[in-house]
């Protein structure tokens, strides 16, 4: 079982016209964040079912996979080590997929390839090892976009547990990114603690409103009724 068994599976399921679709979804023109991106075409369904098949594959494989130039096979990649992950009950072997997850952070370069992932792992096992954070704090002051990104996505999991001291930090350090996508994240999960709590979300909110990128505070208010939305946008 080796990563170019996982490669001739993806072929099968490729579909050429999809990758023509996706490669202008994630904006791979030149100039664009996604420029040089590879899309052979593959549904995410496909992915998971040929991610589920081969998650006894080695670590190393897995990781070779992860090294390929072709965006679903990062992906599965990313999803067999989700797999793996999740199926462990091992610390080790937890720190283990952590620390290559980490180590091969260059190959996790879209949007997609962080969100899907970085929750399941890199947030999970920071929840679980706190003494940990200092990495993620230098990643979030990373030239990197998709360094901040994950970053700002570990926060997820700490958020679903209650914790919303790491993306209050996260959010008050990124008002001043430039870059839209991280606008994206950090609103999406200012919203997401606003769903457990509304009114630390408020609270941020009334200090920060009128600096915050337009469409960071877009993202933090969508779920509120539309007479709130309009008082956030207007201040």
């Amino acid at each position: 079982m080796t990563c170019e068994d996982i490669k001739k599976d993806l072929k099968k399921a490729s579909d050429p016209q999809k990758a023509l679709i996706l490669a202008r979804f994630f904006k791979t023109r030149p100039g664009e964040y996604g420029e040089g991106y590879v899309f052979i075409g593959v549904k995410m369904p496909d992915q998971h079912q040929i991610a589920k098949k081969y998650i006894d594959i080695s670590l190393k494989e897995a990781i070779k996979l992860l090294k390929s130039p072709i965006h679903e096979h990062r992906m599965t990649s990313l999803l067999i080590l989700v797999k793996k992950y999740q199926k462990t009950k091992n610390i080790k072997e937890k720190q283990e997929i952590y620390k290559e997850y980490i180590k091969n952070k260059q190959y996790i370069n879209n949007w997609d390839l962080v969100d899907v992932t970085t929750p399941k792992i890199v947030g999970d096992y920071l929840y679980n090892n706190p003494a940990d954070l200092g990495g993620l704090r230098k990643m979030l002051d990373s030239n990197n976009l998709w360094d901040r990104r994950i970053a700002v996505l570990t926060t997820y999991t700490f958020i679903k547990n209650g914790n919303f001291d790491l993306i209050l930090e996260f959010a008050e350090k990124s008002l001043d990114d430039s870059h839209d996508l991280m606008h994206k994240a950090v609103g999406w999960m200012l919203r997401e603690m606003g769903k457990i709590d509304i009114e630390v979300l408020r609270a941020f909110l009334k200090k920060h409103h009128k600096t915050m990128p337009r469409t960071m505070l877009r993202y933090a208010i969508e779920k509120m009724n539309a007479n709130e939305r309009k008082k956030w946008m207007a201040k």
